[in-house]
């Protein structure tokens, strides 16, 4: 009993907040805008039915036999089998390298190398073929490319002028010759003159070996001993053949300026090969002067001296220019030539007249030019013979004298040759090609100078 009077009390109570609670819901809103309300009543038109447009046409019929499928298969894609084999791989290789020093050969240095005797006596053999291996220098370079266990792959034998002589391991042992590929470039120097030339041009980074080259191009016009106080300018413009950051064989002057004493000496190289050069005095030309042996070294001079042979000393009655077997030798003035052949000692000799009163010698040549007879004229520059080493010499080597009524004089110091020679260039071809060297020159150094402030900088 008292169960059922709890829960109708229940139920009034919430029928009583259910109702209470939608009163208090719809008196708390607000009346509806009569705009809205309107908005609510619009219903949509009906939507016309289609019309049917009756026609001709006639649906085609298909009947089941017309209907046909016919399967094709397609060939699946054929795939080719991975090639499953693995590249070879190259096993490591270590390369050695070194000069060869003074009196080793190259069986000793290919031992030095890890190369055993069999492999010493193939390369040897091939590189023979392509290089007279009593040729070899201190200073040549054999470079050994190997496997780590000492098998040879490839052996270079780098010799003179950035040649190089190649053997490679394959099948067969090969040889062959790499010539380099040099490019000719221009470079531009100035010095100042302390003490003498030779120490002028070192101290510059100037190849000094142009010493030599002015010395005999300005001995017969310039007593450097004594015309010389100090302090004087050279100016010089020299070509040199170089593969990449290398020089090939010697550098070559192609224009020297020598302030000295108020006047100006100036010297004109040409890039012909003919060794051939004018002096200029002043801006006028002075002579046409040829070098004996074009970029030779002078090894020794005119004077009294050990004889390198005999051992006693004696007199000395030309200069030597050391020079590789070979190397042509060229007239140094206008002349005729008086006599080809043998002297004693001197071995083969050539021997050109300039007047009546001056000769010049040329002396321990290995050949004469076919052409070349006795009582023809040459002019300066003409190819005459070549360097050797005949009669008594320990090398190779150009012995030049110049005889004045019969008796030696110092070829770089007497200036009778330069009365001899004949002015048979051009003054106005001459007078051009020094207004090029003077402008080339002063192009160089500015570009020298400018690359050189970017490096400081």
């Amino acid at each position: 009993m008292k169960i059922r009077t709890v829960l109708a009390a229940v139920a009034v109570a919430g029928a009583f907040s259910v109702t209470a609670i939608a009163i208090s819901g719809v008196l708390s809103k607000e009346p509806v805008p009569p705009a809205i309300a309107e908005a609510t009543l619009w219903t949509p038109n009906p939507l016309a039915p289609p019309r049917i447009t009756e026609t001709n046409s006639v649906r085609p019929t298909l009947a089941q036999a017309d209907i046909a499928f016919e399967f094709k298969p397609r060939p699946l894609l054929t795939v080719s089998p991975a090639d499953t084999s693995l590249p070879s791989i190259e096993p490591p290789l270590v390369t050695w390298s070194r000069e060869i020093a003074s009196g080793e050969t190259l069986d000793a240095v290919l031992s030095d190398a890890g190369l055993d005797a069999s492999d010493r006596a193939e390369i040897a053999l091939a590189i023979g073929t392509e290089y007279d291996l009593r040729r070899l220098r201190p200073g040549h370079i054999i470079t050994v490319v190997s496997t780590t266990d000492d098998n040879p792959r490839r052996v270079e034998l780098a010799v003179e002028d950035g040649v190089r002589i190649e053997a490679v391991f394959g099948e067969q042992l090969a040889a062959r010759v790499l010539d380099p590929d040099p490019e000719l470039v221009t470079f531009a120097g100035e010095a100042v003159i302390e003490s003498s030339i030779f120490a002028a041009l070192n101290t510059a980074d100037i190849p000094a070996r142009f010493a030599v080259d002015l010395a005999q191009m300005l001995g017969g016009t310039v007593d450097f001993r004594r015309d010389l106080a100090g302090g004087e300018t050279m100016r010089l413009l020299w070509r040199e053949a170089r593969d990449g950051n290398k020089r090939i064989g010697q550098p070559e002057l192609a224009f020297a300026a020598l302030d000295i004493d108020g006047s100006v000496y100036e010297i004109v190289w040409p890039n012909d090969g003919s060794g051939q050069a004018t002096i200029y005095v002043d801006g006028e030309v002075l002579r046409v002067f040829a070098q004996p042996v074009e970029g030779a070294r002078l090894s020794s001079v005119f004077g009294r001296r050990t004889h390198p042979v005999y051992g006693n000393v004696r007199m000395h009655t030309g200069v030597d220019f050391a020079a590789a077997r070979g190397t042509p030798v060229q007239a140094t003035a206008p002349g005729r030539v008086s006599f080809i052949g043998r002297r004693g000692g001197y071995g083969r000799v050539v021997e050109i007249a300039h007047g009546s009163d001056t000769l010049t010698r040329y002396a321990h040549l290995s050949a004469v030019p076919d052409g070349l007879t006795q009582g023809q004229r040459v002019m300066a520059g003409d190819m005459i013979g070549r360097v050797g080493a005949t009669g008594t010499a320990t090398g190779p080597n150009l012995h030049y004298e110049v005889l004045v009524d019969g008796r030696p004089t110092d070829p770089l110091s007497d200036d009778r040759l330069a009365e001899a020679a004949e002015r048979e260039a051009d003054d106005t071809a001459a007078l051009e090609r020094l207004r090029e060297a003077r402008s080339l020159l002063a192009e160089r150094l500015a570009s020298e100078f400018a690359q050189t402030t970017t490096e400081r900088l």
